[in-house]
């Protein structure tokens, strides 16, 4: 086709409007685009600020309710008594273990995945990345409460754990270990040691991704220089690896310490019946009825987890997310 075929067609410059409330809204949105991404995040925005966010601040305000102990109805009467009742020796007991369980939970996640993220980083390839990745990922696509159930009968006296001491002669070392007043029980099933065990296993996939992540932010150099000038392994992890992976594993402990604090399902199928804070929660708002004190219970992970965010911030670790 020539170029006067071409110029001998007569197309318009600009097109005509569609018309019509779809054209008014197209030349609006075009003249007006911040009305235009205003409207798409109303949404979102009014989801978390009525929804989530007003919920918690509903929550808040409970907290400064008090529970009548005659009528045991709500007096709502700002007082700060409710958060005094956290400081009475049972309540702040369960305080006290749940972020004791919060932190061991956490220091043995990350202790395990570092090595798994370093060999993913530094070693896998191709395929062999692909099914580390499927490996990581795989216990996150299962039933949660499969998954405990499954451990609970792990971990039960006639289980295959105790079945497999008994094979290695170790049998003694386990009753040893269960005959222990704190983390021992009748079974693995019905002890701390039970619980400590089930929560590694179910929150460690985050911790393993972020240190992962982290690690392969690590240029190998760095690495090959440090034994090159004559560092040991030790002190090649101690000044370069573990240094440059903090904000890594800072980064998975958010997932590991934040979900372990909040979670009442495995401390209640596994475990014994000292309570962890979302027991409490439940208890309080369900059968006892005191949803002030179950209020201030919420709280109290809340403001924890208020004061490690800004802490893990300080160190880099939402880079690492």
């Amino acid at each position: 086709m020539t170029i006067a075929a071409l110029n001998s067609k007569s197309v318009p410059a600009i097109l005509p409007g569609s018309g019509g409330l779809r054209g008014v809204l197209s030349d609006l949105f075009w003249r007006q685009p911040r009305l235009l991404l205003f409207l798409m995040l109303l949404p979102p925005l009014l989801w978390l600020g009525i929804v989530y966010i007003g919920s918690l601040i509903a929550l808040l305000l409970q907290s400064f309710f008090s529970i009548d102990e005659f009528s045991g109805l709500i007096n709502r009467e700002f007082t700060l008594k409710t958060y005094g009742d956290l400081f009475q020796a049972a309540n702040l007991d369960i305080i006290l273990r749940t972020v004791t369980m919060a932190a061991l939970v956490t220091l043995a996640s990350a202790i395990i995945a570092f090595p798994i993220a370093y060999y993913a980083a530094r070693y896998a390839r191709g395929r062999w990345k692909a099914l580390f990745y499927l490996g990581v990922m795989l216990p996150l696509w299962s039933s949660y409460l499969v998954k405990i159930y499954a451990w609970k009968l792990i971990l039960a006296k006639e289980g295959i754990l105790t079945w497999l001491f008994g094979k290695l002669g170790l049998l003694w070392l386990l009753d040893g270990w269960l005959s222990l007043p704190i983390v021992g029980g009748n079974s693995l099933s019905v002890s701390f040691t039970g619980t400590f065990i089930v929560f590694v296993y179910v929150w460690l996939p985050f911790m393993i991704l972020p240190v992962q992540a982290a690690l392969e932010r690590v240029p190998g150099n760095l690495v090959e220089a440090s034994s090159d000038l004559g560092a040991s392994p030790g002190q090649t992890f101690h000044n370069v690896l573990f240094p440059l992976a903090l904000p890594g594993i800072v980064a998975g402990s958010i997932f590991t310490f934040s979900l372990t604090l909040g979670d009442y399902i495995i401390p209640q199928i596994i475990g014994t019946s000292r309570l962890f804070i979302g027991q409490a929660v439940y208890s309080q708002q369900g059968t006892a009825g005191n949803i002030p004190l179950a209020a201030a219970f919420t709280v109290v992970p809340i403001v924890i987890m208020g004061f490690y965010l800004w802490g893990a911030k300080r160190m880099g670790a939402f880079d690492a997310l």
